[in-house]
């Protein structure tokens, strides 16, 4: 589950969306004995995971700047 903060977390514009897919990936049963990584390109978590890189390609992106940023 997502977390919603009342202060922003500190270490970027994606940086909730990032802790909440490495909380996922922890909480998953794949991550014993395999790594985050390869539980990533298996498919777990994959909502967070095109939330992560959509809220990173919408930094790069200009119209950005009068839409607003996705994620949190």
């Amino acid at each position: 589950m997502p977390k919603y903060y009342e202060d922003k977390p500190q270490g970027g514009a994606c940086a909730g969306l990032k802790e909440d897919l490495g909380a996922c990936l922890l909480q998953s049963d794949c991550v014993e004995g395999k790594s985050p990584r390869q539980c990533l390109k298996e498919g777990y978590c994959n909502s967070l995971k095109y939330a992560f890189f959509e809220c990173k390609r919408s930094v790069l992106d200009n119209r950005a700047r009068f839409r607003g940023r996705k994620g949190y």
